[in-house]
Parts: structure tokens; sequence; C-alpha cells
């Protein structure tokens, strides 16, 4: 076996991975129409953690194999799931911890995904490495795996070396430190280059080669040697890795000038060759004296003995001159190691847990386009709408189409239709019940989202309290540039909260002032037709404008009809661009999102705008049908009507409120319902920051009372009797250890969804504007009671009317209400 120095492995944690993995999927990447049951992937995946992290202290070549598949299902995961989003708090430490007497950071904990890879990384290179160590140099195929495990390992630790800290984004243990990282690729690129000079000797290959290996050897055992002595590195090394560096670089050198001597005795240069084995023999003897261990010892016998027989023949025959070794021509040098790029795929039967999730790239483009989709449904759906609202108005103020059926007595069709229709939708009594409960759905996203805020602010204010402590020792990052954008979030929320409260307000004050008729439509047609006042005219069937207006009102119902059907189309179109998307990727590597959906959007929604546009084109050509029409009946009628008509106008009109107030309140409750899902959500994922920061926080505090514990010195012993000190040391004072602050409560692990509704509106008519903020994270959660699945919110937006339908959680408890942990 060569004298291989292996990388020490950094030592993990164990971490409860399942259950903030599981919420995390079910609630980002599951919907009720497409759930996503990821337990037995989260089980295996967890599985295969344990047994990877713990295998590589098994120093065998299989232990690599499933490292490698650990390694290959998080590379895969990272382009699925954006690496900060799983809150889960990896800790590892340093790999060269010594029981951190130098004051360096012994472990650090990060909850992301990216720093999980970056550890296991490092631990693949060093296994690598330990596995190299164990091969015998002697057996060629082990020689082979050795040298392909460094240079795999020296294109590791170079690979962690430059993406490093953009990966974790923290301040790093001395181990992933850069300057750490590329030293130790430069080792591993050393001793590879090493085992070609071992292979090339074996296989008896040309000594000139041999001599240039091994000055090559030589050049980069010196140049590691000045790396790991820099100031800022040689105290984090064992204490035996610099000497036995130091000796392979005389000892290669020494190789390299027997060989080349050797190559001298082939050319009769007998007076260069005797220089070369004297050189050879000092190194081979500086090399025994640095590392305390010799080195090829059989080639040191070597060289001494051909120097003997060379001496001796050019006493006898040559008598050359011997030169000065500075005036020898250089040794060449041969660099056949190379530090091997990081592959695509490390495990040889690699199979992706989670292939049914989309990566990261897909699952944007999906958010964005679903934004392109809704606003184009949205617009659409609104243009109807306003459309009906405003065709429903002219034929109220002209109360059609009840003045054409009325007579002096008895209720007209069309307000007995439109009374059935208030009643079979629950009458007055649903609308004051669906008012009634807005407040305290209010109430109840308002204690959630207080609840978060007061998680954050108490996480901030543990954090400074700690950092006024322990002033420059407490390292870690500041709360508030973490808590940025979970704050910023808070924010949107609290103001969409607001802007719901506005809407509250005016669905109230339109419900106010339509609420007599409304009651009277909520009558029974007796006590309807009982309020209303006896009409001064005869019968209206006799006037000449009544069969054009009636023929009129038809054509409004075709034109409702019609439109009911171009919205449930609108509605109902979809395409699956989810294939697009990743036949876009793996084409062009990247996907230009906004071109795609306008293409896919265009062909999807053209012909339904143009029949948007007709009907409304053919509105404005009916409005001003009816209103001629109108003048006409109205003159042949005179002015007969009376109170009686306009409070047929005004019944008419309270119909449409009632059916724009259901709407709205309908909307109103599902909009808060939905709001409390995505606010526990956010919730959660603050609780799961908390709780990372808490364990960092006390890994820390643990690091700094040790650290605090070893510099206490102990009490010098009590001097002689007979000995007296002119000037007497004092006595060391007690080492008071700092006092930990206080400890954040223990938070448990949430779900995730995605995704934000925006505040209903005044009317019925205005689909909601689009907004999806950043993913939401999660905590304390005074209604997670309920039996319902909340997780399952859809990853989209809803024009009005369109909501999936769900349970709304009802058993709640108080919003005083806190956990006991």
């Amino acid at each position: 076996m060569a004298d291989l120095i292996s990388v020490p492995l950094k030592k993990p944690s164990e971490v409860d991975i399942i259950t903030p993995f599981k919420n995390l999927i079910q609630s980002r990447y599951s919907t009720a129409d497409n759930p996503e049951n990821c337990t037995e992937a989260v089980n295996e995946f967890s599985k295969l953690r344990n047994n990877a992290i713990w295998k590589a202290f098994e120093k065998y070549e299989s232990s690599l194999e499933i490292i490698y598949g650990y390694y290959d299902q998080l590379v895969a995961l990272e382009s699925k799931i954006p690496a900060q989003e799983l809150q889960v708090p990896f800790k590892w430490k340093d790999a060269f911890d010594k029981g951190n007497i130098f004051g360096h950071k012994a472990s650090l904990t990060i909850p992301s995904l990216s720093y999980e890879k970056v550890c296991v990384l490092f631990n693949i290179a060093a296994l690598q490495s330990a596995v190299a160590a164990t091969q015998s140099i002697e057996n060629d195929d082990g020689l082979k795996l050795a040298a392909k495990l460094l240079q795999q390992a020296s294109g590791i630790f170079s690979h962690l070396k430059s993406t490093v800290m953009l990966s974790i984004q923290h301040d790093p243990t001395p181990d992933l430190n850069p300057d750490t990282l590329g030293a130790l690729s430069q080792l591993m690129l050393t001793q590879a280059q090493e085992l070609f000079v071992h292979k090339a000797i074996h296989e008896n290959m040309k000594l000139s080669l041999i001599a240039k290996l091994a000055a090559q050897a030589d050049d980069l055992y010196a140049e590691c040697l000045k790396t790991f002595q820099r100031e800022n590195l040689r105290s984090i090394w064992d204490k035996d890795w610099i000497s036995m560096i130091g000796g392979k670089q005389a000892a290669f050198s020494a190789v390299a000038e027997l060989y080349q001597s050797f190559v001298c005795k082939e050319n009769k240069s007998v007076g260069e060759e005797i220089a070369r084995l004297r050189v050879a023999i000092d190194k081979f003897k500086a090399a025994q004296s640095r590392a305390g261990k010799t080195f090829f010892n059989d080639l040191l016998n070597k060289a001494e003995r051909n120097l003997v027989e060379v001496e001796k023949d050019n006493d006898f025959i040559y008598h050359e001159r011997i030169p000065d070794y500075k005036s020898l021509e250089p040794i060449g040098k041969t660099l056949i190691a190379k530090t091997l790029p990081l592959p695509e795929r490390m495990s040889q039967n690699f199979k992706d847990l989670f292939s049914t999730m989309v990566p990261v790239a897909v699952h944007q483009a999906l958010a964005s386009y679903d934004v392109r989709k809704s606003d184009i449904v949205n617009t659409e759906i609104t243009k109807l709408r306003d459309a009906t609202q405003e065709l429903n108005g002219i034929l109220a103020s002209l109360n059609l189409p009840a003045a054409i059926e009325d007579s002096s007595s008895g209720l007209p069709p069309s307000i007995i239709e439109k009374a059935n229709t208030v009643t079979s939708l629950g009458g007055i009594s649903s609308l004051r019940k669906m008012i009634e409960e807005l407040p305290e759905a209010l109430k109840r996203n308002q204690d959630i989202l207080d609840e978060t805020d007061r998680m954050l602010n108490e996480e901030k204010a543990a954090d400074d309290t700690l950092r006024q402590q322990f002033k420059e020792r407490w390292t870690r990052t500041p709360s508030e540039k973490l808590t940025e954008m979970l704050r910023s979030n808070a924010g949107k929320y609290r103001q969409i909260i607001n802007n719901a409260v506005e809407a509250d307000k005016v669905v109230q004050t339109k419900f106010n002032t339509h609420k007599p008729m409304i009651e009277l439509l909520s009558k029974s047609p007796a006590e309807l037709e009982s309020s209303l006042p006896s009409g001064n005219g005869g019968n209206v069937q006799n006037y000449s404008a009544v069969a054009t207006l009636r023929n009129l009102m038809e054509e409004v119902e075709t034109v409702k009809a019609e439109r009911d059907t171009i919205e449930s189309e609108i509605k109902s179109a979809t395409t699956d661009m989810k294939d697009k998307f990743l036949l876009a990727l793996a084409k062009e590597g990247e996907i230009n999102e906004p071109a795609l959906s306008y293409q896919s959007l265009g062909q999807t929604y053209s012909s339904l705008q143009k029949q948007v546009s007709d009907s409304l084109q053919k509105q404005k050509d009916l409005i001003d049908r009816i209103r001629k029409a109108h003048q006409d009946f109205s003159s042949e009628r005179g002015s007969t009507a009376g109170g009686r008509e306009t409070m047929l106008c005004q019944l008419a009109a309270a119909h449409d409120v009632f059916r724009d107030l259901s709407n709205n309140l309908k909307e109103g409750t599902k909009f808060y319902n939905d709001l409390t899902q995505l606010l526990l959500t956010f919730q959660n994922k603050v609780s799961d920051f908390c709780f990372a920061r808490k364990t960092e926080k006390e890994e820390l505090m643990k690091d700094l009372t040790q650290e605090s514990s070893r510099s206490s010195s102990a009490a010098p012993p009590a001097a002689p009797s007979y000995y007296s000190d002119p000037n007497p040391a004092p006595s060391p004072s007690n080492v008071t250890t700092p006092q930990p602050g206080q400890v954040p409560p223990n938070l448990p692990y949430p779900v995730h969804v995605q995704g934000m509704p925006v505040p209903y509106g005044a009317t019925a008519n205005v689909p909601y504007p689009s907004y999806v903020p950043p993913p939401m994270p999660q905590g304390y959660n005074p209604y997670g009671t309920w039996p319902g699945n909340y997780q399952n919110y859809p990853q989209q937006q809803y024009a009005p009317g369109t909501y999936p339908q769900g349970a709304y959680p009802q058993n709640t408890q108080q919003p005083g209400y806190r956990p006991p942990w």
C-alpha cells in the first residue's frame, strides 16, 4: 500500500426529514384534482439518507455506490424543490474538528438542501480518498482504482471550492472554506500523480518517462507544501500531514534523480550519473528525516549500490569530471493525473424517487402560465358579466319584462319567477347568515397573522439579545437579513386582509340599501302581491308595442344563455403545458415561457374572445331596439302605471342585487377560507424557520460555552513551603461562562402551499386580480384540529364563482390559545 493521505469525513446528525418533506411535497405539488402520494418515496429517501451518511464511515468500495445514490437523489431533488424550501435543520460537524481549541466553528446547521448536498459531496471525496488509501499498489486493478478515485476526489473538491459559498450562503466551517477545498483538491491530484509513478515503475516503462513523472510529482508536492503551510490553513490539518507532504516531495525528487541517472548510465554520461546519484541519495535521506519514515527503501539501496560501482569505474576507467549539480539540465516533467469533472450521475443504477415531480423551472413556468391564463379568463368573464349587469340594469329601469306582463292586479310572471329564485337560494336569511359569518372568518385570519408576526419578533428578539451578549463571537446571520422576504409576505397578507375589510363594508352597504325589497321577494307570493299597489291602467296586451318588446325579451334570454355557454367554455378550456415546457427544457436547456404561453393561449382562447366581442356588439344593437320599442310602449300606455310600476322596478333591481350579493358573500367566505389555509401554510413555514434558527442557535451557544470553558485555565499548584517568590502570581479568578439567552418555543414541523387569494370585490361581475407571491412557508396553528385537508389548495387563481369546492375548518380553538410547547 502507498502511504496516501485520506481526508476525514464530516460527521452528520440525525434529523426528522420525513414530516417536513411529506408536508412540503403534499402541499406544494399536490392538489385536490391531482393528489400526490409521496409517503413511500419520502420514507425511502429517509432510509437512503441514513444508510448513506453512516455507511460512509465504512471505508469500502461498496459504500461508495450507496452514498453516490443518495447524492444523485439530492441533485434530482434540487432541480425540483427550491433549496431553501425544505426547512430541515441539517447539521454537519467540521471534518477537521480537534475539539475547537483554535476557536474554529466546530459544526454548522443550515436548513437547506444545497447545504446537505455540499456536505454529502465532501464526504464522497473524503471516502474516495480513504478507499484509495486502502488499495494495494502491487495490484494493477487496485492501483488503477486508487488513481481514478483520487482524480475524482480532486475534481469534487475543486467543484466545491468554486460553488460552496453560493450554495450555502453562510460562513462555512473550516473544512468547507474555499482555501481548504482548493488545498485538498491539489493534494488529491498530487497523490494520483504519485500512483502513476508507481505504475510506471512496476511496469518497467521507459526510464526517461519515469524520471519525468517523478519530477512532476516532486513539483506538485512542492506546491502542496507551500499551500498547506499557509498561515490560515496550517492549524487545520493533522500534525503529520505537512511532514508527510514534505517527505514525499523530497522522495519523488530523489526518484526523479535516480531514474535520470539510469538514463545517464545508458548514455555513458558517467560524471552526470555520479552527480545525480549523490543528490538522489541525499534527498532520500532528507525524505526520511522530514517524514520520520523511509520511502522507496529498495530504490535507496539501489542508488547506493550504483553509486559505489560507478564511482569505482570512474576512478579506474573513465576518469570523467563530476559536474556541479546546479549546472545539469533540469529533468523534464510529464503530468498524467487530471482533475476529473463532476459527473452528471454518480451511481450506476439511479432511480429518481420523485420522478413525478416536475423541475423547478417547469413549475415556475406553469405558475406564470396560470397567471397569464387567469388574466385572460378574468378579463373575458368580466366583459360578459359587466355587459349582462348593464343589460339587467337597463331592463330593471324600464320595468321589463314586468311592464308588458302587468295588469291592474296580480303579480307579473317575471316577478313571480324572480321571487321564486330568491326564495330557492335561501332568501334574505341566507344573506344575513353569510354576512354574520364574515367577521368571525376575518378575526380568524387576523389571529393567525398576528401569531406569525409574534414568532418572527420573538426569534429576532432572542437573536438580538444573544448578539449583544456574545458580541463579535455571535457569528450567525442576523435575523433581519433572513426574514426580509417573510416580513414582506406578511405585509402583503396584512394588506390583503385590509382590502377585504373594505370589500366587506361595500357589501354591507349594498345589502342595507336593498334590504326592504329583498325581504319582499323572500315572502310568499300572496304576501308579495298584497304589498304591491294596484295599477290604474287596463290590459297592456292590447298595445301594439308589446309584441315587439316580447320578441326583444326573448332575444335577451337568448343572449344570456349564449353568454352562460361562452363563460362555461372559457372556464373549462385547458391546455397541458407541462409536456410542452418539459420538452423545451430538454431541447433548449431553458424555457421561453412567455413565447410558449402566448402561443398556446392564443390558440385556446382566440375563438372564445371573438365570441365575447360579438356578444357585446349584439347587445348594443339589442339595447337600442329595446329603448325604441319601450318609447312606443310608453306613448301608447301614457302615465297610467303610477307607483305600481316603480315598485316593480325596485323588485327587479332587488333580485339582481340579491344574486350579486349572494355571489359576493359566497366568494367572500371562500376567500377567507382559502386565506386561512395560506396563512396557516405561511405560519408553518415561519415555524420551520424559527425551529431551524433555534437549532442553529443552540449549537452555536454550545460551541461558545465549550470554548469559554476550555479557555479557563486551572489553578497552578501550590509552591513548596521552602520557596518564596518575591513577585507571587495572582490567583486566577473564576471564569464565568456566558449564560444562554431564552430559547424560543420548540415548534413542530408543518405544511406548505403555494398561491395567494385576493380580496373579493363589491360585485360579482369583477373577477379578482391575480397575485402569486413567492412560495410561503409554516407554526402555531389554532385551527389545526379540523379534519379537512387544507394542504390541497390548488396552485392557481380563480375567476368569481370558479373556486374549487372545499370544506371550511369549523372545529376551531379560541384565538388566545397557545400550544403547550
